[in-house]
Order: structure tokens, then C-alpha cells, then sequence
């Protein structure tokens, strides 16, 4: 029998009282672009060992996620219409439905938004430019940062 505790996640910390996400982002991520060609993703994603890049816009606006996920439909498509694998476009496969974080969230924030959805990494922008992203590893990082309360 499992028991999993049920416990309440608050929906946003007290704003000034922890370190920014912005301390612990990583912001040299690689990218691309909506009119990128899907092998080309594909490759990029073997060779670098990730698991999943932002894609952007001219103005450097987040416009989607292209992950291992989205490339595995790449796989039944070309199966399915029998064409090369490296056919289609980073815009036809990419997740537009976002979750973000925002810059001025701060390390609790980020750890609200990773308790209520799936993710594994979030997107940190700045009115929408990508800035950055953030993963639960960076948030247990952060971790050591949080002091104990004083009652």
C-alpha cells in the first residue's frame, strides 16, 4: 500500500524574503529557431546530451519548447508518410503551451510552480525575452541559501 501525504503548496512566497531565481538560472542556453529543420534539432539534442531547447523568434521572444518528446512524433510522421526523418520544421513540432518563469520570482516561487506541474525545467523571461532557465536541480542548489525560520 502507498501513501503519498497530502500537504497545501501556497501559491507565492513573501516577495524580498528569498535569493531571486535570476541567481541561479543558467543563461547560456542553446536555441533555435521556429524555421529550423527538425533533423537538424534532432542532431543538436544527441550531441549535446539535452533533453530539450527554447525556441525563439527574431526578437529573441520564447515562442515554444522543442523536446525529445515532441521529436519522438517526428519518428511516426516520417514513418506514417514515409519520408526522411530531417523533414519538417522546428514550428511544427514544437509545445506552444508554456509555463514560464518570471525574473523577479524569487527561489520558494520557483519551487511552488515545480510542485504543481510536471516540469523538470522552466524558462526564466523578462516580458517575454528569454533570459534564462531553471531546473529543480538549480532549485535544490538554492536550497542551501534558505535560512531557518525564527519563530
Amino acid at each position: 500500500m502507498n501513501f503519498t501525504p497530502q500537504f497545501d503548496i501556497p501559491s507565492k512566497s513573501k516577495k524580498g524574503q528569498y535569493d531571486p531565481i535570476t541567481k541561479y538560472m543558467v543563461s547560456d542556453l542553446i536555441t533555435f529557431k521556429p524555421e529550423d529543420e527538425i533533423g537538424y534539432v534532432i542532431k543538436v539534442l544527441l550531441e549535446k546530451k539535452i533533453s530539450g531547447a527554447p525556441v525563439l523568434n527574431e526578437h529573441r521572444e520564447l515562442v515554444g519548447i522543442i523536446s525529445e518528446q515532441d521529436c519522438l512524433r517526428v519518428i511516426i510522421d516520417s514513418v506514417y508518410h514515409n519520408q526522411p526523418l530531417s523533414k519538417g520544421l522546428v514550428s511544427e513540432y514544437m509545445t506552444t503551451d508554456i509555463v514560464t518563469i518570471e525574473v523577479t520570482d524569487d527561489i520558494v516561487d520557483v519551487a511552488i510552480k515545480f510542485l504543481k506541474n510536471r516540469f523538470r525545467r522552466f524558462p526564466v523571461v523578462d516580458k517575454g525575452i528569454l533570459r534564462g532557465q531553471v531546473s529543480k536541480r538549480d532549485i535544490l542548489k538554492a536550497a542551501k541559501s534558505i535560512k531557518p525560520a525564527t519563530w
